[in-house]
């Protein structure tokens, strides 16, 4: 897990860690930018620094491709087939939190989610 938005593409024709752009790439990083401005901890860039020291998402959000290539990915396969615009968001650094967590969860994420909302 991390606390970033990931958005497409996920995959590069090489096959390699680097910026793969979509043709809607500004709108898919306005998205993102929506929800990650929202959650501090996100925005910062930095969230999981015990876990992994050097990563860093500027401004909380990262193309997909550029973070790890994800070849046939749902994110890239929506998007180049139903036109549907779908973004990751992982919500923290710890894949399976436990279950009195939750609460903390959705407290540092409902401001994120609203706003990612009125971008619809």
């Amino acid at each position: 897990g991390s606390l970033v938005v990931n958005y497409p593409f996920d995959d590069d024709e090489q096959g390699i860690a680097i910026y793969s752009k979509s043709p809607d790439d500004a709108v898919f990083q306005q998205l993102a930018l929506s929800y990650s401005k929202e959650n501090t901890k996100m925005y910062q860039g930095s969230p999981c620094k015990d876990m992994y020291p050097t990563e860093y998402f500027p401004h909380g959000i990262t193309n997909g491709a550029q973070w790890y290539n994800v070849p046939g990915g749902m994110q890239d396969w929506n998007y180049l087939n139903t036109n549907c615009f779908e973004v990751t968001i992982e919500l923290g650094c710890v894949k399976y939190p436990k279950a009195e967590e939750l609460p903390k969860y959705w407290e540092q994420n409902r401001c994120s989610l609203l706003q990612f909302m009125k971008q619809v």
